[in-house]
Protein backbone atom coordinates (compact mmCIF):
# COMPACT_ATOMS: atom_id res chain seq x y z
CA UNK A 1 0.00 0.00 0.00
CA UNK A 2 1.46 3.34 -1.04
CA UNK A 3 0.35 6.96 -0.92
CA UNK A 4 1.81 9.68 -3.14
CA UNK A 5 2.40 13.23 -1.97
CA UNK A 6 3.32 16.15 -4.21
CA UNK A 7 4.44 19.67 -3.26
CA UNK A 8 6.51 22.39 -4.86
CA UNK A 9 7.87 25.75 -3.75
CA UNK A 10 10.10 28.55 -4.99
CA UNK A 11 13.08 29.21 -2.75
CA UNK A 12 12.80 32.81 -1.47
CA UNK A 13 15.79 35.11 -1.80
CA UNK A 14 16.29 35.27 1.97
CA UNK A 15 17.16 31.56 1.94
CA UNK A 16 20.30 32.23 -0.10
CA UNK A 17 23.13 30.13 1.28
CA UNK A 18 20.96 27.69 3.20
CA UNK A 19 21.38 23.94 2.81
CA UNK A 20 18.57 22.22 0.94
CA UNK A 21 17.54 20.17 3.98
CA UNK A 22 17.41 23.32 6.13
CA UNK A 23 15.30 25.21 3.59
CA UNK A 24 13.03 22.22 2.96
CA UNK A 25 12.22 22.00 6.66
CA UNK A 26 10.85 25.55 6.44
CA UNK A 27 9.22 25.18 3.01
CA UNK A 28 7.53 21.88 3.91
CA UNK A 29 6.99 22.12 7.70
CA UNK A 30 4.54 19.22 7.74
CA UNK A 31 7.41 16.74 7.47
CA UNK A 32 10.35 16.04 9.74
CA UNK A 33 13.84 17.05 8.67
CA UNK A 34 14.99 13.43 8.82
CA UNK A 35 12.26 12.36 6.42
CA UNK A 36 12.99 15.27 4.08
CA UNK A 37 16.66 14.27 4.04
CA UNK A 38 15.71 10.71 3.13
CA UNK A 39 13.59 11.99 0.26
CA UNK A 40 16.47 14.15 -0.99
CA UNK A 41 18.81 11.14 -0.95
CA UNK A 42 16.20 9.06 -2.80
CA UNK A 43 15.79 11.70 -5.51
CA UNK A 44 12.20 12.39 -4.52
CA UNK A 45 12.93 15.96 -3.42
CA UNK A 46 14.72 17.78 -6.24
CA UNK A 47 16.01 21.25 -7.09
CA UNK A 48 15.05 22.51 -10.57
CA UNK A 49 14.42 18.90 -11.54
CA UNK A 50 17.88 17.69 -10.48
CA UNK A 51 18.84 15.33 -7.69
CA UNK A 52 21.28 16.92 -5.27
CA UNK A 53 22.61 16.21 -1.80
CA UNK A 54 20.91 17.37 1.41
CA UNK A 55 23.79 19.80 2.05
CA UNK A 56 23.44 21.41 -1.39
CA UNK A 57 23.59 25.21 -0.96
CA UNK A 58 20.71 27.20 -2.44
CA UNK A 59 20.95 30.53 -4.22
CA UNK A 60 17.31 31.57 -4.08
CA UNK A 61 14.77 31.39 -6.88
CA UNK A 62 15.08 27.62 -7.48
CA UNK A 63 12.03 25.40 -7.65
CA UNK A 64 12.05 22.69 -5.03
CA UNK A 65 9.83 19.78 -6.04
CA UNK A 66 8.66 17.00 -3.74
CA UNK A 67 7.18 13.87 -5.28
CA UNK A 68 7.35 11.04 -2.80
CA UNK A 69 5.64 7.77 -2.07
CA UNK A 70 4.77 6.85 1.46
CA UNK A 71 5.49 3.16 1.89
CA UNK A 72 4.96 0.83 4.84
CA UNK A 73 7.42 1.56 7.65
CA UNK A 74 7.63 -1.99 9.01
CA UNK A 75 6.66 -5.59 8.42
CA UNK A 76 4.04 -5.73 11.16
CA UNK A 77 0.83 -7.61 10.51
CA UNK A 78 -2.68 -6.29 11.10
CA UNK A 79 -4.71 -8.08 13.75
CA UNK A 80 -8.38 -7.74 14.60
CA UNK A 81 -8.04 -6.47 18.16
CA UNK A 82 -10.75 -4.23 19.69
CA UNK A 83 -9.77 -0.61 20.28
CA UNK A 84 -11.39 1.78 22.76
CA UNK A 85 -11.33 4.96 20.64
CA UNK A 86 -12.18 8.05 22.67
CA UNK A 87 -11.86 10.52 19.79
CA UNK A 88 -11.06 10.36 16.09
CA UNK A 89 -10.93 12.69 13.10
CA UNK A 90 -8.90 12.85 9.88
CA UNK A 91 -5.69 13.86 11.69
CA UNK A 92 -5.54 11.87 14.90
CA UNK A 93 -7.17 9.39 17.20
CA UNK A 94 -7.11 9.17 20.98
CA UNK A 95 -7.15 5.64 22.38
CA UNK A 96 -7.82 4.35 25.87
CA UNK A 97 -5.26 1.55 26.05
CA UNK A 98 -6.04 -1.38 28.35
CA UNK A 99 -3.52 -2.72 30.81
CA UNK A 100 -1.71 -5.74 29.42
CA UNK A 101 -1.39 -4.45 25.86
CA UNK A 102 2.11 -3.78 24.50
CA UNK A 103 2.24 -0.63 22.39
CA UNK A 104 4.84 -1.56 19.77
CA UNK A 105 6.06 -4.93 18.43
CA UNK A 106 9.45 -5.96 19.78
CA UNK A 107 11.36 -9.08 20.74
CA UNK A 108 8.95 -11.41 22.50
CA UNK A 109 5.90 -9.30 21.54
CA UNK A 110 5.44 -9.46 17.78
CA UNK A 111 1.67 -9.76 17.92
CA UNK A 112 -1.23 -8.55 20.01
CA UNK A 113 0.16 -5.03 20.20
CA UNK A 114 -1.48 -1.66 19.70
CA UNK A 115 0.35 -1.33 16.37
CA UNK A 116 -1.14 -4.60 15.12
CA UNK A 117 -4.59 -3.37 16.14
CA UNK A 118 -4.11 0.00 14.45
CA UNK A 119 -3.03 -1.59 11.17
CA UNK A 120 -6.24 -3.63 11.06
CA UNK A 121 -8.49 -0.74 12.06
CA UNK A 122 -6.86 1.82 9.73
CA UNK A 123 -4.49 0.23 7.13
CA UNK A 124 -2.92 3.57 5.98
CA UNK A 125 -1.27 3.77 9.42
CA UNK A 126 1.34 1.42 7.92
CA UNK A 127 2.78 4.38 6.00
CA UNK A 128 3.54 6.38 9.15
CA UNK A 129 6.51 6.10 11.51
CA UNK A 130 5.62 3.49 14.17
CA UNK A 131 2.11 3.36 12.71
CA UNK A 132 1.48 6.92 13.94
CA UNK A 133 2.44 6.34 17.56
CA UNK A 134 4.20 9.39 19.02
CA UNK A 135 4.45 8.38 22.71
CA UNK A 136 4.07 5.20 24.70
CA UNK A 137 2.56 3.71 27.81
CA UNK A 138 4.10 0.72 29.54
CA UNK A 139 2.43 -2.63 28.87
CA UNK A 140 0.69 -2.70 32.25
CA UNK A 141 -0.20 0.99 32.39
CA UNK A 142 -3.71 1.79 31.18
CA UNK A 143 -5.09 5.01 29.74
CA UNK A 144 -4.98 7.65 27.06
CA UNK A 145 -2.62 7.79 24.09
CA UNK A 146 -2.73 9.99 20.99
CA UNK A 147 -1.96 8.48 17.58
CA UNK A 148 -1.29 10.52 14.42
CA UNK A 149 -3.14 9.60 11.23
CA UNK A 150 -1.12 11.74 8.79
CA UNK A 151 2.52 12.69 8.40
CA UNK A 152 1.83 16.39 9.07
CA UNK A 153 -0.07 15.49 12.25
CA UNK A 154 2.76 13.17 13.28
CA UNK A 155 5.39 15.91 12.89
CA UNK A 156 3.17 18.40 14.75
CA UNK A 157 2.48 16.08 17.68
CA UNK A 158 6.14 15.11 18.02
CA UNK A 159 7.01 18.83 18.09
CA UNK A 160 4.40 19.45 20.81
CA UNK A 161 5.82 16.64 22.91
CA UNK A 162 9.33 17.99 22.48
CA UNK A 163 8.12 21.47 23.45
CA UNK A 164 6.42 19.96 26.53
CA UNK A 165 3.06 21.52 25.68
CA UNK A 166 1.16 18.21 25.77
CA UNK A 167 -0.59 17.80 29.12
CA UNK A 168 -0.48 14.27 30.55
CA UNK A 169 -1.99 13.48 33.93
CA UNK A 170 -2.12 10.13 35.70
CA UNK A 171 -3.79 8.53 38.67
CA UNK A 172 -1.81 6.10 40.78
CA UNK A 173 -1.72 4.27 44.07
CA UNK A 174 1.62 4.48 45.87
CA UNK A 175 2.86 2.57 48.87
CA UNK A 176 3.03 4.45 52.17
CA UNK A 177 1.18 7.34 53.77
CA UNK A 178 2.30 10.47 51.96
CA UNK A 179 1.83 13.81 53.70
CA UNK A 180 1.15 15.99 50.67
CA UNK A 181 2.08 16.82 47.10
CA UNK A 182 5.36 17.84 45.61
CA UNK A 183 7.75 17.61 42.69
CA UNK A 184 10.43 15.08 41.82
CA UNK A 185 13.20 16.63 39.72
CA UNK A 186 15.74 13.86 39.22
CA UNK A 187 17.52 12.78 35.99
CA UNK A 188 16.85 9.30 34.64
CA UNK A 189 18.96 6.91 32.59
CA UNK A 190 19.54 3.19 32.19
CA UNK A 191 20.29 1.42 35.44
CA UNK A 192 24.09 1.00 35.63
CA UNK A 193 23.80 -2.75 36.28
CA UNK A 194 20.25 -3.84 35.45
CA UNK A 195 20.10 -2.83 31.80
CA UNK A 196 16.38 -3.52 31.38
CA UNK A 197 15.56 -1.04 34.12
CA UNK A 198 15.76 2.72 34.43
CA UNK A 199 17.09 4.59 37.45
CA UNK A 200 17.70 8.03 38.91
CA UNK A 201 21.38 8.75 38.22
CA UNK A 202 23.82 11.41 39.33
CA UNK A 203 25.72 11.66 36.04
CA UNK A 204 24.66 11.41 32.42
CA UNK A 205 20.92 11.22 32.99
CA UNK A 206 18.17 12.96 31.03
CA UNK A 207 16.14 15.66 32.74
CA UNK A 208 12.99 14.23 34.29
CA UNK A 209 10.35 16.14 36.26
CA UNK A 210 7.19 14.72 37.82
CA UNK A 211 4.59 16.67 39.80
CA UNK A 212 2.29 14.83 42.21
CA UNK A 213 -0.72 15.73 44.33
CA UNK A 214 -2.17 13.70 47.20
CA UNK A 215 -5.84 12.82 46.71
CA UNK A 216 -6.27 10.51 49.70
CA UNK A 217 -4.41 8.41 52.28
CA UNK A 218 -5.78 4.88 52.44
CA UNK A 219 -4.71 2.12 54.83
CA UNK A 220 -0.99 2.62 54.30
CA UNK A 221 -1.31 3.63 50.64
CA UNK A 222 -1.68 6.99 48.88
CA UNK A 223 -4.00 7.84 46.00
CA UNK A 224 -2.16 10.33 43.76
CA UNK A 225 -2.71 12.56 40.77
CA UNK A 226 0.53 13.05 38.82
CA UNK A 227 1.52 15.31 35.95
CA UNK A 228 4.48 14.75 33.66
CA UNK A 229 6.69 17.66 32.67
CA UNK A 230 8.98 15.32 30.73
CA UNK A 231 8.36 11.87 29.31
CA UNK A 232 11.19 9.49 30.17
CA UNK A 233 10.84 5.71 30.08
CA UNK A 234 9.16 4.45 33.29
CA UNK A 235 9.40 8.01 34.65
CA UNK A 236 6.58 7.93 37.21
CA UNK A 237 7.49 4.45 38.40
CA UNK A 238 11.17 5.35 38.82
CA UNK A 239 10.51 8.70 40.49
CA UNK A 240 8.02 7.32 43.01
CA UNK A 241 10.38 4.48 43.91
CA UNK A 242 13.16 7.07 44.26
CA UNK A 243 11.23 8.96 46.95
CA UNK A 244 10.46 5.62 48.64
CA UNK A 245 6.81 5.47 47.63
CA UNK A 246 6.83 2.90 44.81
CA UNK A 247 3.60 2.22 42.99
CA UNK A 248 1.42 -0.50 44.39
CA UNK A 249 1.84 -3.68 42.34
CA UNK A 250 4.94 -2.52 40.45
CA UNK A 251 6.84 -5.75 39.73
CA UNK A 252 10.08 -3.98 38.76
CA UNK A 253 10.47 -0.91 40.97
CA UNK A 254 8.14 -1.82 43.81
CA UNK A 255 7.97 -4.35 46.58
CA UNK A 256 5.49 -6.87 47.87
CA UNK A 257 2.80 -5.29 50.08
CA UNK A 258 3.80 -5.40 53.73
CA UNK A 259 1.79 -5.73 56.96
CA UNK A 260 -1.03 -7.49 55.13
CA UNK A 261 -1.70 -9.52 58.28
CA UNK A 262 -2.98 -6.35 59.95
CA UNK A 263 -5.68 -5.83 57.29
CA UNK A 264 -9.03 -7.44 56.73
CA UNK A 265 -8.66 -10.71 54.82
CA UNK A 266 -10.44 -9.56 51.63
CA UNK A 267 -8.45 -6.33 51.45
CA UNK A 268 -5.19 -8.20 52.06
CA UNK A 269 -6.05 -10.61 49.24
CA UNK A 270 -6.96 -7.76 46.88
CA UNK A 271 -3.65 -6.00 47.52
CA UNK A 272 -1.55 -9.15 47.26
CA UNK A 273 -3.19 -10.28 44.02
CA UNK A 274 -3.23 -6.95 42.16
CA UNK A 275 -1.32 -7.97 39.01
CA UNK A 276 0.24 -4.72 37.77
CA UNK A 277 1.48 -1.27 38.72
CA UNK A 278 -1.52 0.81 39.78
CA UNK A 279 -1.03 3.54 37.18
CA UNK A 280 -3.56 5.00 34.73
CA UNK A 281 -3.17 7.80 32.17
CA UNK A 282 -6.34 9.66 33.08
CA UNK A 283 -6.11 12.92 31.14
CA UNK A 284 -4.54 14.08 27.89
CA UNK A 285 -4.54 17.59 26.46
CA UNK A 286 -2.94 19.04 23.30
CA UNK A 287 -3.33 21.54 20.47
CA UNK A 288 -5.06 20.01 17.47
CA UNK A 289 -2.41 19.69 14.73
CA UNK A 290 -4.66 21.25 12.07
CA UNK A 291 -7.00 23.69 13.80
CA UNK A 292 -4.70 24.67 16.67
CA UNK A 293 -7.65 24.30 19.07
CA UNK A 294 -6.72 23.03 22.52
CA UNK A 295 -8.46 19.71 23.13
CA UNK A 296 -8.61 17.57 26.24
CA UNK A 297 -9.83 14.06 26.98
CA UNK A 298 -10.33 12.02 30.13
CA UNK A 299 -10.57 8.31 30.77
CA UNK A 300 -12.13 6.91 33.94
CA UNK A 301 -10.21 4.46 36.08
CA UNK A 302 -10.33 0.91 34.68
CA UNK A 303 -12.32 -1.65 36.62
CA UNK A 304 -9.33 -3.23 38.36
CA UNK A 305 -8.07 0.08 39.79
CA UNK A 306 -11.60 1.22 40.67
CA UNK A 307 -12.13 -1.98 42.64
CA UNK A 308 -8.76 -1.56 44.34
CA UNK A 309 -9.65 1.99 45.39
CA UNK A 310 -13.04 0.85 46.66
CA UNK A 311 -11.38 -1.86 48.74
CA UNK A 312 -8.94 0.63 50.26
CA UNK A 313 -11.72 3.12 51.02
CA UNK A 314 -13.79 0.36 52.64
CA UNK A 315 -11.21 -1.87 54.36
CA UNK A 316 -13.72 -3.61 56.64
CA UNK A 317 -16.14 -4.81 53.96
Amino acid sequence: MTETIEHSAIVPAQMHGLRLDQAAATLFPDYSRARLQSWVKAGQLTVDGCQVRPRHKLLGGERVQLEAELTPEGEWLPEEIPLDIVFEDESLMVINKPAGMVVHPAAGNYSGTLVNALLHYCPPQANLPRAGIVHRLDKDTSGLMVVAKTLPAHANLVAQLQARTVSREYEALACGDMTGGGKVDAPINRHPRLRKQMAVVTHGGKEAVTHYRLLARLSGYSHLRLKLETGRTHQIRVHMAHIRHPLLGDPVYGKRPSKLHTLARELATTLRDFPRQALHAAQLGLDHPVTGEYMQWQAPLPEDMAQLLHALHNPDE
